[in-house]
């Protein structure tokens, strides 16, 4: 099955290191999605000096596509696109890592890129700047991943996955009960999905999972009948 890529290329233009100042990095470098959802693209911010600071995240330029948005978001909370600053409190030797630049995907297929510039309230002259490119690509037919005479279910996309995963399925039988468990390693289950016969997709929310190897498996009327792996990164 050919397998749609919408690549989040983080690349840091400046990373700047400063005795009294902070650091800014990626979290990954590339992340999976399909058009029209939301991608977030992390980003970690980390006090290197002995006080608390207060950093400006400031948009300064955005090339983007016309049904597409960007804003910022700190744990899973967005703003509004049209706030072009963020306002973040960094305590002495604290690393943020739940803070992330979002695009709304948008319908069509598109190349976006927004640049970014981070400084130190307090001390201007402390600027880090970095640029998000995004690409998005235009989502081809998937190919059935389990076919019975009681659903058809598509792969797990995107795998690997950061936050959300989404999966689509049509369901033949409303008297069957269809639904997806996640377990870990262990196999403890850590996710519970039923697989409504009037709806076609479910998301599988992956936010709150440590990094690692978990399982989906296709329950029918609680009988496994197919397992497969997903990778959650952070």
């Amino acid at each position: 099955m050919r397998k749609i890529l919408l690549l989040v290329m983080i690349t840091i233009l400046t990373r700047i290191s400063f005795g009294q100042g902070f650091e800014v990095v990626p979290l990954q470098d590339s992340y999976r999605g399909l058009i029209g959802e939301t991608i977030k693209a992390p980003i970690r911010f980390k006090n290197t000096s002995e006080k608390t600071i207060t950093l400006i995240i400031r948009k300064v330029d955005a090339q983007i596509g016309s049904t597409q948005k960007n804003f910022f978001c700190l744990d899973n909370n967005c703003l509004d696109q049209k706030n072009e600053d963020y306002i973040l409190k960094v305590d002495a030797g604290q690393t943020i890592n739940s803070f992330q630049v979002a695009l709304e995907a948008g319908l069509v297929p598109a190349e976006s890129t927004v640049r970014y510039v981070v400084y130190n309230k307090s001390h201007p002259a402390q600027i880090v700047e970095f640029v998000v490119n995004f690409s998005v690509e235009e989502k081809l037919e998937k190919q059935s991943l389990y076919t019975s005479r009681f659903i058809d279910l598509h792969d797990v996309y995107p795998n690997p996955v950061t936050d959300n995963a989404f999966v689509e399925y049509k369901m033949f039988n409303e008297q069957v009960k269809a639904k997806i468990i996640m377990h870990n390693l262990l196999g403890n289950p850590v996710g519970d999905y039923p697989l409504p016969f009037t709806e076609n997709r479910v998301r599988i929310k992956v936010d709150e999972l440590n990094a690692g190897i978990y399982f989906y498996t296709l329950y029918l009327d609680n009988e496994g009948v197919m397992t497969r792996k997903l990778i959650v990164k952070k």
